[in-house]
């Protein structure tokens, strides 16, 4: 029986060998049958869709345009398309060739004894090598299928990337039907990644809700809700209670408290975000995707918990004697509301973009989350500050008068108002990347701002009761080192400041590389350390970034100057044992050597590079020996004069005729106040170069000289002592060195004495003798005594001769 099955196979194996085109034959007439199309040459078709494919990555690499990115988008998916078509039709062709192999069966085994015709075996190895080339043209169809899907997705990443960083893309009003399509007219793309996504979050909360998960994802649920509620509010009543108890009278306890409210409802958000991330994520099946998605509303809770914990921080509802910032009662009762809304806005919509991100939905999808979240901000911006205006319009009206808003307080009003309309303003002509700019960059230096001010407050109250000698801290370091008070008041002056520095420094930096959304504190800590360590100053190239960096630089750099200025003239140099003159040549040459680091640091991060300014020197040497000759030589002047002193602020100086009081030494010249209150301009080079007479330096003290002349006939003795009494009972005389009468002259016109005394300050000379002479000529008179007349000579002629005579002069 075995031997004959086989001798029918081998008859069947002839047949087919000798008829193939029986065969093809039959399968045509099967193909026209069933109406097919006209097969593709995949050998062909393939090359071509590979290199359409290259092509489109190419050019996706280098584009920034939107409509092009979306253009290109487009040819991504009709190639998906064409690709899965030839796919497709490839597969009835490798399904009929397998058929055709199944009827040839395999090749039989060498000890099987059966032998077949040579034509057999050809057209099997034939249609092997057949199948074979369709299975490499059906794989690379789908790797060119599964390249162009994964292409368009990176566009779509690429264009809700670009959202939010090219800020001049119009995408449509917000009053278009294109910006609300997404609500009406779902894509079904979108519409099943979203229901994917979903699936998978429910998924995740199945998961954490199965037996011998549920009693764990209870009890988490539990302790986040425990801590966002009763976990706040009394863990805030105990360091307030601590506050009360525990730290001295002062501004201490207020800067204090508003930290303590920040951080405590900072401390409940996010605690509370951890724990519902561990009850619905701590399950080992939980899929990367929302793993991720998790972890990053947990980073947004960082940055809501700051919005809203800043807001109960200022406003101090609860406390309003404690309150930090000079506003009513009123206006922070109508405020109240504000922070943890918008805290609730920016964690909605940002979960939205999250969410968008996470299910990879299409661009319109994420415009329209970005144009809600950018269009609620801006409204809430806007009632902010009408509901300000508006509650302060009804205390006046009321009689109660509101709160003196400093500048500070008004400029901030009004960037807020401003920044409001601008992002209305965008959303209505359609610049929605923009509108969400501003909008989130608002939230972002608010919370810059915010925390700045509350830590500069904390940092500064916190110095000043440490080394208060009215605190137990204070009368402990005093004792401690046993140094003076003034000391410590010195050393907190000095901590309060660089607290305060750093601080700006920390904001500076804040501003410059981050923004709400793509910086949390620890990337800006890590940022600041890689910052500190040089990264990113190896080479630095003029740019368009770099100049608004320097620019941003150069301010903060003159306004921390300027305050370090400020608190050197009026709280530290005034607590040292310096004279006026002193500090002034001081804080005059840090001003100037601050300047100059302020320029050179400006000029560094522009991107000049000094080793390549060698030119720029070269042509400064040309001109300082020309035209610059003259500023050049007053500005080393004005140095010398700060660091060798030989005239300093206060001195009454003479040079050229010209007496008076120095008033500032700038760079260039020297001002001189005369006794007039008018000024005269030195350069700085006339004061080291020519005969300039001090008449203050080293305490130098006044001499009140009065020369007289008297009649021949007159007692010097008695007149003697009358000028030393006068001089004696004058106040501002002083007793050591004693006044003196000098005998200067005997003339034909009567006797020349020279009383001379001493007065404390050259700038009392003129004072003291215009009472010495009022005094003088009251007491000669009363004693009798006549100061000598002058002679004057009259020329008569009498009888033809002339005649001389002395005539006393009326």
């Amino acid at each position: 029986m075995s031997g004959l099955l086989t001798f029918l196979r081998v008859c069947l194996l002839a047949l087919v060998a000798l008829s193939p085109q029986w065969v093809l034959a039959a399968d045509n007439d099967s193909t026209q049958q069933n109406d097919a199309p006209p097969k593709v040459n995949a050998s062909v078709e393939l090359p071509k869709m590979q290199k359409v494919l290259d092509k489109i990555k190419q050019q996706v690499s280098g584009e920034t345009n939107d409509s092009k990115l979306n253009t290109l988008n487009d040819l991504a998916l009709e190639l998906s398309g064409d690709a899965d078509a030839l796919m497709q039709s490839i597969i009835p062709q490798r399904a009929q060739l397998q058929a055709q192999l199944a009827v040839l069966g395999p090749a039989p085994k060498p000890d099987s004894g059966v032998k077949e015709t040579a034509e057999v075996t050809s057209k099997r190895n034939k249609l092997e090598n057949q199948k074979a080339k369709m299975d490499d043209q059906i794989k690379q169809a789908e790797a060119i299928k599964s390249g162009a899907i994964n292409l368009s997705t990176q566009i779509v990443n690429l264009r809700r990337d670009a959202l939010k960083t090219q800020l001049a893309l119009n995408a449509g009003s917000i009053f278009g039907p294109r910006f609300w399509s997404p609500m009406f007219n779902t894509q079904s793309d979108d519409s099943s990644k979203i229901s994917d996504f979903v699936d998978e979050l429910a998924t995740t909360a199945a998961l954490s809700w199965e037996p011998g998960w549920r009693f764990g994802t209870v009890l988490w649920l539990l302790c986040a809700g425990l801590v966002a509620t009763l976990g706040r509010r009394y863990l805030e009543e105990f360091l307030a209670w601590v506050g009360i108890h525990h730290l001295p009278e002062g501004r201490l306890r207020r800067s204090f408290l508003a930290a303590a409210t920040a951080v405590t409802t900072l401390a409940a958000v996010v605690l509370a975000f951890n724990f519902l991330d561990l009850a619905f994520t701590r399950h080992d099946e939980v899929v990367d995707e929302v793993r991720n998605f998790a972890d990053k509303l947990v980073g947004l809770s960082v940055l809501c918990g700051l919005i809203a914990g800043l807001g109960r921080a200022f406003l101090s509802t609860r406390r309003p004697s404690w309150r930090l910032p000079n506003i009513s009662n009123e206006v922070a009762l109508a405020l109240k509301p504000y922070p943890p809304l918008t805290a609730a806005l920016v964690f909605i919509f940002q979960t939205l973009e999250i969410f968008n991100s996470s299910a990879n939905t299409s661009v319109g999808t994420t415009i329209f989350a970005n144009g809600m979240t950018a269009l609620l901000i801006g409204a809430t911006a806007l009632s902010i500050s009408m509901r300000t205006n508006r509650v302060r319009r009804r205390m006046q009206q009321e009689g109660n008068q509101p709160e003196a808003k400093s500048t500070l307080v008004g400029l901030i009003q009004m960037a807020l108002t401003l920044i409001g309309v601008a992002i209305m303003i965008a959303l209505v002509i359609g610049y929605i990347t923009l509108a969400r700019f501003l909008s989130y960059e608002l939230i972002w230096m608010g919370i810059v701002f915010g925390s700045f001010y509350i830590l500069s407050q904390l940092v500064a109250d916190g110095c000043e009761s440490l080394f208060s000698t009215n605190n137990t801290s204070g009368k402990r370091i005093q004792a401690s080192l046993n140094i003076d008070e003034r000391h410590l008041g010195q050393v907190a002056a000095v901590l309060g400041a660089i607290g305060k520095t750093v601080l700006v420094l920390a904001a500076a930096m804040a501003l410059l590389n981050g923004t709400f959304g793509s910086s949390t504190p620890i990337e800006l800590v890590q940022k600041a350390i890689e910052f500190w360590g040089g990264k990113g100053l190896e080479s630095l190239n003029i740019v368009p970034a770099h100049m608004l960096n320097a620019l941003i630089c150069m301010v903060v750099g003159i306004w921390v100057l300027r305050s370090v200025k400020r608190w050197l003239e009026h709280d530290f140099l005034p607590k040292t044992m310096m004279d006026k003159g002193m500090r002034v040549s001081l804080i005059t040459l840090f001003s100037n050597i601050g300047f100059v680091l302020v320029i050179l640091m400006t000029l560094s991060i522009m991107g000049l590079q000094w080793n390549k300014l060698a030119w720029i020197v070269s042509a400064l040497s040309v001109g300082i020996g020309f035209g610059l000759q003259e500023i050049v030589k007053n500005f080393i002047s004005g140095l010398i004069l700060l660091t060798e002193r030989p005239v300093k602020v206060g001195d009454l100086v003479s040079i050229s005729g010209i007496e008076g009081d120095i008033r500032r030494i700038n760079v260039r010249a020297t001002e001189i106040q005369l006794s007039d209150k008018s000024t005269v301009i030195v350069p700085n080079s006339q004061l080291i170069s020519q005969n300039v007479r001090n008449a203050t330096m080293g305490n130098a003290q006044g001499v009140a000289t009065i020369t007289l002349t008297f009649p021949l006939d007159i007692d010097p003795q008695q007149v003697r002592q009358l000028l030393l009494d006068v001089y004696n009972d004058n106040e501002r005389i002083l007793e050591n060195p004693e006044p003196s009468v000098a005998f200067k002259d005997l003339t034909s016109t009567g006797i020349v004495l020279s009383v001379t005394g001493n007065v404390a300050s050259p700038r009392q000379v003129g004072g003291a003798k215009s009472d010495l002479l009022f005094d003088i000529l009251t007491r000669l008179r009363k004693e009798g005594v006549m100061l000598s007349a002058p002679q004057t000579m009259i020329i008569e002629r009498k009888h033809g001769q002339m005649v001389l005579k002395d005539a006393p002069e009326e």
